[in-house]
């Protein structure tokens, strides 16, 4: 298989519609051409995970053993970050995620109430991820895991084959963009906001 591999960005080649981004080339059954471009997103109709999908329902615990829900989020954009205490790509992430989210949590939406994150934590050990939250300063209240590691089942659901992950979500609950990291994250959430 021919693969084709660039430093940052992503590149959509016509003739084999490969879709290759900084993480390496990819099936095109796996990313759509509407998550590298500016395109408006379609809802779909059904819940899944590819762009244009309802996001499925998330309902684990946080720390303290208290049951959270995605949809409790629903109104607002939200991120959901699949993440570990023990991924060092994951850790780096999180300064880029906590200014996304102190930078987005007071903002005006175009549609959407506010903006928050969804963490969903791939760790085994409460005291792991507890210190690892405070460690890096992730101060939403929405962190959630069933302790399983790669056999978490909000994994599975959707398809979490590397960490970190993250899904942005619109306030319909439409999936609208997927893997953003560094500065796309905050091009993303720009689109969708009337004023900071």
């Amino acid at each position: 298989m021919l693969t084709w591999k660039i430093g940052v960005g992503a590149v959509l080649i016509a003739a084999g519609v490969l879709i290759s981004n900084d993480q390496g080339a990819v099936a095109p059954s796996r990313i759509a051409a509407s998550e590298v471009t500016e395109q408006t997103v379609v809802p779909s109709g059904r819940v899944g995970t590819r762009i244009g999908d309802t996001a499925p329902e998330i309902a684990l615990n946080n720390p303290k053993g208290k049951a959270m829900k995605l949809s409790e989020l629903r109104g607002n954009l939200v991120l959901i970050d699949f993440w570990a205490s023990w991924c060092g790509p994951c850790r780096r992430e999180n300064p880029n995620v906590v200014s996304a989210y102190n930078k987005y949590k007071k903002a005006k939406f175009k549609s959407a109430e506010g903006f928050d994150v969804f963490s969903v934590s791939l760790d085994s050990d409460v005291a792991r991820w507890k210190a690892a939250i405070a460690a890096d300063g992730l101060v939403w209240k929405n962190h959630v895991s069933d302790l399983k590691r790669w056999n978490s089942e909000a994994a599975a659901v959707y398809g979490v084959s590397s960490i970190p992950m993250s899904i942005l979500v619109d306030e319909n609950g439409v999936i609208i963009g997927k893997n953003l990291r560094g500065i796309e994250l905050h091009r993303q959430i720009d689109r969708h906001v009337a004023r900071l």
